[in-house]
């Protein structure tokens, strides 16, 4: 086995954590693959995955050349794209992660809009409401909501969102308006985990007003929460965008507004590189032209 073999070996058994998903993707015998590791590390001098009988994991030293090698062989790719006159041309497959509603509601009708345009192109969109280490994960672009920590990443600003408090006509018509946010205590409450926390909710643009509060319902997600809010039930806190439709539909509407904290930013992020693939820059350039035309992302 020959040294850029090896190294597809390592990251394609890195990715399934397991020598017999490493072989089904790179279409190898297991007993191949398991040589091309061994090799590996024999010659590096090296462990690079911790093994069991049940998985296969990464050391350490395996997860920091995890990212040199997923460099090294993404500049062969557009070496060789560009050798070969496909450099401009998008083919291969990407793989996206976006907040769980975020890419529900947004980013999949764009990404589906975008594959349709680039026929050459596949893609895996991964939709989880936690952080995704890029390299780790082998995450071409994510979609970020919130101030974004210093890193190695390259951010597009796409647009922002608001947290918005909301309820339905015929609630707010039955229990009153909240004009303060101390009003919300005399209200039923739906708290959605992951929007705010469960006991108290922040307001002012510097997040310097607290009220606390006692949700007569928690639940664990946003359309479970927004159904309720729908039905009548009470009053929530959601992100803007996972209620523009229903604000243009009437099904429900926004109070305090002047009481909400400062906007969070969007941002597309994806890892910083000599070369951008064709399939990456024009998947960024296809869904911000999109997302900033959005007026739940830029009002």
């Amino acid at each position: 086995m020959d040294r850029i073999q090896m190294l597809e070996v390592f990251v394609a058994v890195a990715e399934a954590q397991s020598f017999a998903g490493g072989a089904r993707s790179t279409g190898l015998s297991p007993p191949s693959v398991t040589r091309g590791v061994n090799e590996l590390e024999e010659r590096l001098g090296a462990r690079l995955f911790t093994r069991t009988t049940r998985i296969v994991r990464l050391t350490d030293v395996g997860r920091a050349y995890l990212a040199e090698v997923r460099g090294i062989l993404a500049d062969l790719t557009s070496a060789d794209a560009l050798a070969s006159g496909a450099a401009a041309r998008p083919t291969g497959h990407l793989r996206i992660t976006a907040p769980v509603e975020f890419g529900r509601i947004l980013i999949a009708p764009i990404l589906a809009e975008f594959l349709d345009h680039y026929p050459d192109v596949s893609a895996d969109l991964v939709t989880v409401d936690r952080v995704v280490n890029l390299v780790e994960e082998g995450i071409d672009v994510a979609l970020r909501i919130g101030d974004l920590p210093p890193s190695g990443l390259v951010a597009l600003r796409i647009g922002h969102v608001r947290r918005v408090v909301c309820a339905s006509p015929v609630y707010l018509q039955q229990n009153g308006i909240p004009k303060v946010p101390a009003d919300l205590a005399h209200h039923k409450i739906v708290s959605i985990a992951g929007v705010t926390p469960n006991t108290e909710w922040r307001f002012g643009e510097t997040q310097e007003q607290t009220v606390r509060l006692k949700p007569r319902l928690a639940v664990s997600n946003v359309g479970a929460g927004l159904e309720l809010a729908r039905w009548g039930w009470g009053i929530t806190r959601a992100l803007s965008y996972q209620v523009g439709p229903d604000l243009q539909a009437g099904t429900l509407q926004t109070m305090l507004e002047s009481y909400e904290p400062a906007r969070l930013p969007v941002h597309l992020v994806h890892q910083e590189g000599r070369r951008v693939p064709a399939k990456l820059r024009c998947f960024l350039d296809f869904a911000r032209d999109r997302l900033r035309g959005m007026a739940v992302l830029n009002g």
